[in-house]
């Protein structure tokens, strides 16, 4: 069932990479492989992902995805997989020995934005580029960057917020982990809309804390706190992933609170559209990440055939020092109960039979 499903999701990444969004920064880029000889005839690949526990996505999607991907393009190529638990000392050494056993093109899904530079600039040291996958590593070394649009990604979760609240409204802002330069992008992509509100006192941000790993019980108990300084007054919970979401909920459902709070999320796991066809949760902020993996396969392949990447990495980011990265960045899509079927059940994200699975029949007037 799981293989089948990895097919499906890969059957589907073409179609989701013709919905790439390059509306800013959208420039054409010429990489050539100057100091990253090892990457030409490259059959060793490592793939380096942060963390499982409080994202379902990485071993579920990313992985697999990844791993078969690189497979079905390039038949002999050997695969170097591991992933950091968390731990940014866990991925440095894992990526030490990566660089050891002759990996010489790193995919890498930084557990720390910063920590990771040290790991770029070590396989830049060894002539093998690093694509930073979903994340952006802060260094200048970095050869490509592939992810969506996070700003964006925050931007929606932002809008539905502004299209849904009621004057006076009460918000808590639970954020990712400021380690996770997505985390940053999200928040200011989601306060770019919520603080003219505030400003014109439309709404009261009453919390705003990132949360360290993301960690689902640090969500859960952040939120209790909230409510607990505002006497459970409090009417709008920003919450910038599906997992930590459930925890909110958790949170709520103990205040009696629990579809009466409005409640953002991302990632579009099947918890996270549970939640929305129960009502315990407003959307979630679906991300294609087959078009992700595949689009990091095509730059892996053109390094191995030295083939001019331009035509992959077509636009530019830059990152805290202002160096452009040639970059690849995909349009992110918003979930409600309105649209669930029509975007990641369509698509084969998420199955019917997953998202109703344990809910009464005729749940949102989608389960059977």
């Amino acid at each position: 069932m799981f293989v089948k499903k990895v097919g499906q999701l890969l059957s589907m990444s073409g179609l989701a990479c013709m919905s790439i969004g390059m509306g800013w920064m959208t420039q054409a880029y010429s990489q050539t492989l100057d100091g990253f000889e090892k990457a030409k005839g490259c059959n060793n690949i490592a793939i380096l992902l942060p963390e499982s526990d409080s994202s379902a996505r990485y071993e579920a999607y990313d992985r697999p995805l990844l791993e078969a991907g690189l497979k079905a393009a390039l038949p002999e190529v050997t695969i170097s997989y591991a992933n950091a638990n968390n731990n940014a000392a866990t991925q440095q050494n894992q990526a030490e020995a990566a660089l050891a056993k002759g990996a010489c093109i790193m995919i890498l899904d930084p557990k720390d934005s910063d920590a990771a530079g040290a790991i770029v600039s070590q396989a830049k040291a060894s002539g093998v580029p690093v694509i930073s996958y979903d994340r952006l590593i802060q260094s200048d070394d970095l050869a490509f960057y592939v992810s969506f649009d996070n700003f964006k990604v925050g931007e929606l979760q932002g809008e539905w917020i502004a299209s849904n609240y009621q004057k006076g409204d009460k918000l808590v802002m639970i954020n990712g982990s400021q380690t996770d330069n997505n985390a940053i992008l999200f928040r200011e992509g989601a306060i770019s809309k919520l603080q003219p509100l505030a400003d014109q006192g439309e709404i009261d941000i009453v919390y705003d804390q990132y949360t360290p790993d993301w960690n689902n019980a640090t969500a859960q108990a952040n939120m209790e706190g909230a409510l607990t300084k505002e006497k459970n007054d409090v009417q709008i919970a920003y919450v910038a992933n599906d997992g930590m979401a459930n925890s909110v909920i958790a949170a709520l459902r103990a205040q009696q609170l629990n579809g009466k709070v409005l409640v953002t999320g991302q990632d579009a796991t099947v918890a996270g559209i549970q939640n929305i066809l129960t009502g315990d949760q407003g959307m979630t902020v679906y991300k294609p990440i087959p078009a992700e993996a595949q689009a990091t396969v095509d730059l892996v392949v053109a390094l191995v055939k030295g083939e001019d990447t331009s035509k992959i990495a077509t636009t530019r980011v830059k990152n805290r020092n202002g160096v452009e990265i040639p970059s690849l960045l995909l349009s992110p899509v918003t979930v409600t109960k309105d649209n669930v079927a029509d975007t990641v059940i369509k698509d084969g994200f998420v199955s019917l039979e997953e998202v109703c699975k344990g809910l009464p029949s005729g749940t949102a007037g989608l389960c059977p």
